[in-house]
């Protein structure tokens, strides 16, 4: 591999350093967080490279302002525009203020309210256009052929990746032992750099490291694409990480990470929601769902490690209400939150008897609906709707089997 930055496309190890230095002006070196938890759970020392805690909240600012600091004068007079429903709005608002750029930011019309507001606050001129990025994008396409501001992309430019990489220099230097790092993938922007920085710079001294991506099994376009041999479009399935769902890999993206990731793997929404869970409870970590991805794919087991692995925490920005849910789902996926209903005659006690029958399980009850509605009751019939704390599966089993012995025919509801 002493050759191998010349078999992988995109940026040279000198243009990363060099991206290093630009990027250094307002990005900050996150932590690296150890994790004896997941360590535990993976069996070898696992590193959480916080880039959640970030400025602006993620990894993108890097890219942002390593590609806007490389505009000419020229180009910075025309300001610039970039359409996003999130990280890279923030990035690019953030990036060009501190650059002095004038910047317009075109976000879909149901844009996450905390995310819009931060943008604002970054003092981009935001725009809300469409009901998704696909309409958010054409909207911007349009602004820059009528004002000739420059189209500052998501992923898939040279400046872009460039930035990206410097994450990846970053992670060698704070745990220099890791033997793999595992990656958020989406449009491909940060895998692509982190891959190729790391591959080059591990060569340099001689050494190798994996690098494992990581897409949402409902939108996972680089699997399909590397079957293929070349980017493929695939349909996107609406999924909690929405800050890697996109439709189809960037071309310079692709051909980095076909040669210079080592495995692109999928984990599933409840995967998601389990280790959005297990950073804010065992790492008191606020990670978005995107970002929790890798730690996702160390928990499911599906990352071989033979030494120690970094896993990138991509983004910290989430809605609350967003949280509010996933956390619930979380809850359900890791069997801690049970729902379920239950058939009752409809006759006075019935409610206290179930009551006590939970108690006898020490199961906690949450929620409860009482209602006498629903086309499958007899007239003589009610329904009974309960959410119910429990600690395992195991609990789960035990509550089942207390209302059943009693008679009773319980049917859990997913969450």
């Amino acid at each position: 591999m002493n050759d191998v930055s010349t078999t992988i496309a995109g940026p040279s190890l000198a243009e990363f350093v060099e991206a290093r230095t630009v990027v250094g002006r307002v990005a900050r070196q996150t932590p690296m967080e150890s994790s004896r938890f997941l360590g535990r759970t993976v069996g070898v020392p696992v590193y959480l490279k916080c880039e959640n805690l970030q400025r602006t909240g993620s990894y993108k600012l890097r890219g942002a302002y390593n590609r806007l600091s490389a505009l000419s004068d020229d180009e910075r007079a025309r300001g610039v525009v970039a359409a996003s429903a999130g990280n890279h709005a923030q990035g690019v608002a953030y990036a060009a203020r501190e650059l002095g750029i004038a910047a317009t930011i075109f976000m879909p019309v149901g844009v996450a309210l905390p995310k819009l507001a931060a943008t604002r606050s970054y003092g981009a001129d935001v725009v809300l256009h469409g009901d998704s990025v696909g309409e958010t994008l054409q909207a911007a396409a349009a602004f820059a052929a009528e004002t000739g501001a420059v189209i500052i992309p998501p992923f898939d430019h040279h400046d872009i990746v460039a930035g990206q990489g410097t994450l990846g220099l970053e992670i060698l230097e704070q745990a220099p032992d890791a033997t793999t790092i595992v990656v958020p993938i989406g449009g491909g922007g940060l895998a692509a750099g982190i891959a190729s920085a790391v591959k080059q710079r591990a060569a340099e001294l001689g050494r190798t490291i994996r690098v494992v991506g990581v897409q949402a099994e409902n939108a996972a376009p680089y699997v399909a694409s590397i079957a293929a041999g070349s980017p493929v479009q695939v349909p996107v399935v609406p999924t909690i990480a929405d800050g890697i769902a996109v439709y189809r890999p960037g071309e310079l993206n692709f051909a980095i990470i076909r040669d210079a990731v080592d495995e692109v793997i999928t984990v599933s929404e409840d995967d998601i929601a389990r280790a959005l869970l297990v950073l804010l409870e065992r790492a008191k970590l606020v990670v978005e769902p995107a970002g929790a991805v890798s730690v996702a794919a160390l928990m499911t087991g599906a990352v071989r490690c033979d030494g120690p692995v970094v896993a990138v925490l991509s983004g910290g920005n989430i809605d609350p209400l967003l949280m509010q849910r996933v956390i619930a789902h979380g809850l359900a996926a890791s069997d801690r939150y049970l729902s379920l209903s239950i058939g009752l005659p409809d006759k006075p006690g019935q409610l206290a008897r179930i009551a006590e029958l939970l108690a006898e399980a020490n199961a906690n009850v949450i929620e409860v609906l009482h209602t006498r509605h629903g086309s499958k009751l007899q007239i003589s019939e009610v329904e009974l709707k309960l959410s119910v704390e429990i600690r395992g599966a195991e609990h789960r089993d035990e509550v089942i089997q207390v209302l059943r012995r009693a008679g009773y025919d319980p049917v859990i509801h997913e969450e």
